[in-house]
């Protein structure tokens, strides 16, 4: 009779590795279910907001061999929660993405905050100890199944003290992770990363609170499609973001997973203390888009179609994909005002749009209608906005600018519609947050579709760009 374990390390049996596995399993599933009898509640939300919190003033993190060994929380946990559709994107593909590369999307510091917060039994926030993070992941296996289905292991999160007198104190970080479904050729299985901080001894009954990531298939996928190769891309960021459909032949037929779609859900768990309820909801709520946004990026460039997962269903049918747009806006940026938007040497094929998404000045798109909305924004346009992709196209022009800045947008607005172009003076707009942001000189022109030379959408540029 086989375990279905195999063990690598640390010592633990088979039966102690099921445990840990399925104990993870179950608190990630009770913290997205979130289910009312389970002691959860939502926060006060407006019924638009991207991220739900919930709350749960009830759990107990204490295990049946040793129920003495549950925290005294003194408030309870808290759980940020958000779902996206996700397009053209291979779920195990992304997985093991997300698995490999934590520094893509992660903040270590959000790790060692509920970190601290397990190991103490108190609440650190905001007052820890500086501490700075290489960036690098160590996996220390612990076991998978024999059908590779699901892994078991230990991640180590190396940090180094910034005071003087803990220079020679770790800082690193542990956390027991499972991850499951990273095999291209399983049909309809969900693919998961799963996580929880945990003691550097591993105690056999230590808390858990579990958060991650679940991705679940909506559109069946026979075992032929024959999109098998996507598993031997690049799993780099910047180099997968320079692929495309003509410059990418490990890709395979595009157009096999042109529709496939799935549903990523993301939950984020973290203990706190009654009087900074507040404010570790606000911490988490923030921190839950940042990942949104990091994984958004990350989609956008294993995508094997090599297009924008997100855009496409929002936009209009004659709406461009991410790639044409990219061009759109160089091209009547040089155009308009005689000069290039992106250096010289970044102009050529799918390197458009890596390098306008990755611009130091925030470059937004809205619609020409009467009140227009936001379609497109490179990486420093959201983190301006302080928003997601999927949150933009709910943002309308008018919201981000002050009353002066309204007034300038509208007695320049005739200048822009005639000639093409106009400078907008130095001046504040707000983030999504309500937080201030200054900008030196803001650029606004018309973005031209080259077959008809018809205005597709208006571009702002906004230059030197910082929150007041």
């Amino acid at each position: 009779e086989t375990s279905g374990e195999v063990v690598y390390g640390l010592g633990r049996q088979p039966a102690v590795l099921r445990t840990f596995s399925q104990r993870l399993s179950r608190g990630f599933n009770d913290a997205v279910n979130g289910f009312n009898d389970d002691g959860w509640s939502l926060m006060t939300c407006d019924g638009a907001e991207d991220v739900i919190i919930a709350v749960n003033s009830t759990k107990s993190l204490s295990t049946a061999s040793n129920p003495t060994n549950s925290l005294a929380f003194l408030g309870g946990i808290l759980c940020a929660k958000a779902s996206m559709l996700l397009q053209n994107v291979p779920p195990a593909l992304l997985v093991r993405f997300l698995r490999e590369h934590r520094s893509e999307w992660a903040d270590f510091n959000v790790d060692a905050y509920s970190a601290a917060s397990l190991k103490a039994g108190s609440y650190a926030y905001p007052g820890m100890r500086p501490t700075r993070f290489t960036g690098s992941q160590i996996i220390m296996p612990l076991g998978h199944t024999i059908e590779h289905e699901e892994l078991l292991e230990v991640i180590r999160l190396e940090g180094h003290s910034l005071a003087q007198e803990d220079a020679f104190v770790s800082r690193d970080i542990h956390l027991l992770q499972i991850c499951s479904g990273v095999d291209e050729n399983a049909v309809g299985a969900c693919s998961e990363l799963v996580f929880a901080p945990i003691d550097e001894m591993f105690p056999d009954d230590g808390p858990l609170l579990p958060s991650g990531f679940r991705i679940i298939p909506l559109d069946s996928k026979t075992p032929d499609t024959p999109d098998t190769l996507t598993a031997h891309r690049t799993l780099d960021l910047t180099s997968s973001l320079e692929v495309g459909p003509a410059t990418n032949p490990a890709a395979g037929d595009s157009s096999s997973c042109h529709h496939t779609r799935s549903v990523l859900t993301i939950a984020f768990q973290f203990p706190f203390e009654s009087n900074l309820q507040d404010n570790v909801a606000t911490m988490a709520r923030q921190y839950v888009r940042s990942v949104i946004s990091s994984v958004q990026r990350v989609a956008m460039a294993i995508c094997p179609s090599g297009l924008s997962p997100t855009l496409g269903p929002k936009l209009s049918p004659g709406s461009p994909e991410a790639l044409t747009l990219a061009h759109w806006i160089c091209q009547s940026y040089s155009y308009h005002l005689g000069a290039e938007l992106l250096r010289s040497d970044s102009v050529g094929g799918d390197s458009v749009l890596k390098n306008l998404w990755q611009h130091s000045d925030a470059i937004l798109c809205c619609s020409l209608k009467s009140m227009p909305v936001f379609i497109f924004a490179n990486q420093a346009g959201l983190d301006m906005l302080e928003t997601t992709l999927v949150a933009l196209q709910d943002i309308t022009l008018d919201k981000i600018f002050d009353e002066s800045g309204r007034k300038a947008l509208c007695a320049d607005f005739a200048k822009l519609m005639q000639q093409g172009f106009t400078y907008l003076p130095a001046g504040i707009c707000m983030s999504t947050m309500g937080r201030h942001v200054s900008y030196e000189q803001a650029v606004a022109w018309k973005v031209l579709a080259p077959e008809d030379n018809t205005v597709h959408c208006l571009a702002f540029s906004f230059i030197n760009w910082s929150f007041v």
